[in-house]
């Protein structure tokens, strides 16, 4: 049994894809930094910074960063083929997990926490600090989106962990109408992802049809 530290439409959506993917039992504890409450102090203890995914495993030990994650159940459950079996394939994959890891969340958090980024910031400088940030964000996707071509998925014939981080990350600060316009075909391969029989259901508890 797995134990999933996470919060409706935020980054826990792909460990939980994935663990639907690999068929693995599991049990999520909502919580998170901005929504704290009693389990955030559990989740503290095995995540020091707060961290939402952050995954439980059966031997009790803690996992944390997404990317991490991803690679590792995919690494424990290679029938289901959330990375590539090809060598280079694979590490094409691993490469696209820490593009997104190292380029495209980092600028959400300080999109939704600019405060955190500058001493004494007023609202238009947290405004400015949002705008810069935003238009790096959408770059970085634009470079995502040449680098990494889909047939028909990121990870290939199958849909895979870099389909997963890619499809939640990409949800955050107006990305998928910037992609629409600019990057159409890689908004069509997102759009394939959400619908994919094992992705929509858990989506659809992230982000519920308005």
């Amino acid at each position: 049994m797995y134990t999933l530290y996470g919060k409706k439409g935020s980054g826990s959506a792909s460990v939980q894809t994935a663990l639907e993917i690999i068929g693995a039992p599991y049990r999520i504890i909502e919580t998170a930094s901005w929504e704290p409450n009693e389990a955030f102090q559990d989740l503290l203890k095995l995540n020091p910074i707060g961290q939402i995914p952050t995954l439980v495993l059966p031997d009790g030990t803690a996992l944390s960063e997404s990317a991490a994650i991803l690679i590792h159940l995919a690494t424990l459950h290679p029938n289901s083929r959330l990375l590539p079996e090809h060598s280079i394939a694979r590490a094409q994959s691993i490469r696209g997990l820490v593009f997104i890891a190292a380029n495209c969340y980092p600028a959400i958090t300080i999109i939704d926490f600019p405060e955190r980024f500058c001493e004494n910031p007023d609202e238009q400088m947290q405004a400015r600090i949002r705008a810069g940030t935003r238009a790096r964000l959408h770059k970085h996707w634009e470079i995502f989106a040449d680098v990494f071509e889909a047939g028909p998925f990121l990870n290939g014939e199958n849909i895979g962990a870099l389909d997963l981080y890619a499809a939640v990350v990409s949800k955050w600060s107006g990305s998928r109408q910037y992609l629409q316009q600019t990057r159409a075909s890689f908004h069509d391969t997102l759009m394939r992802i959400d619908a994919h029989a094992k992705v929509a259901p858990v989506f659809a508890q992230h982000w519920p049809a308005k």
